[in-house]
């Protein structure tokens, strides 16, 4: 019994990815998982275009790219100091934080947009990039804080008896330390902002400037009647960039703290 719902949540997963791959090689595909009547790769010659895929995938690139490296910089800097101060404000403060990531972000775009109105940051990358990076800044905080913690201190005292300060200390014995603890960070962080629609939907408004995640929306409005193929094709394209970047780093993920005997002796 317990087999057969094991197969059954399998299934659940891999039937979507097999209907992936295959309508993306069917011409004529439907909502049906079957094999294609005849291979082709027409439908990757059909999005890879400029306007449907090369422009929006630049566009969620330079998004996401520059959103993601802002969070882990912050989430470092803001980590650090709650990890190694000793203080009865750092748990309450901590709860907050984590609060925070319950606030669903629907409920602040009204005021967000028109803040971003005011301070003329609407319809800008960078102000977008600003946004996602302030809306992931909370769990990624939560995240490296925890990271940190299995940092010894007193590798950190031997560097500032060196001569080290705190920044230096950070950068050069805390963070090369916690390589796992990064690289999860910032898989994490450029998944969630890489498939996020509501953000760029509602503060980019130029067609140019749209990301993948907001391309794909219009698809279905371009074509009418929605070309599955294509759809698929373009869906496999679009996840590319985050398979990419967890193979890249997936030593690190499976990695340990690289302490070895620096505590030795």
């Amino acid at each position: 019994m317990g087999f057969a719902a094991l197969l059954a949540v399998a299934a659940a997963f891999v039937l979507p990815l097999a209907w992936l791959v295959l309508a993306s090689l069917d011409t004529e595909a439907g909502l049906r998982v079957a094999l294609p009547r005849s291979a082709t790769l027409a439908n990757f010659s059909a999005v890879m275009t400029p306007d449907i895929t090369y422009r929006p995938m630049l566009n969620s690139l330079l998004l996401c790219g520059g959103a993601t490296a802002l969070t882990v910089a912050c989430a470092a800097l803001a980590a650090y100091p709650l990890s190694r101060l000793r203080s009865r404000a750092v748990r309450p403060y901590l709860l907050t934080v984590l609060f925070t990531t319950c606030l669903p972000i629907t409920a602040i775009m009204v005021p967000v947009y028109g803040l971003f109105v005011q301070i003329e940051l609407i319809d800008t990358m960078h102000g977008t990039a600003l946004f996602l990076a302030t809306s992931q800044l909370p769990f990624a905080i939560w995240l490296m804080k925890n990271f940190m913690d299995g940092v010894p201190v007193v590798l950190e005292e031997a560097a500032r008896t060196d001569g080290a300060s705190s920044l230096q200390t950070l950068l050069r014995v805390v963070l090369p330390l916690m390589g796992p603890g990064v690289a999860v960070v910032t898989v994490y962080s450029f998944i969630m902002m890489w498939g996020n629609f509501f953000v760029p939907f509602m503060l980019l408004l130029s067609p140019e400037q749209l990301p993948a995640s907001v391309s794909i929306f219009t698809f279905f409005g371009n074509y009418g009647s929605v070309v599955y193929g294509q759809l698929a094709a373009f869906s496999i394209l679009y996840s590319t960039p985050v398979v990419l970047l967890y193979v890249l780093i997936s030593r690190r993920l499976g990695g340990g703290f690289a302490l070895g005997g620096a505590v030795k002796g």
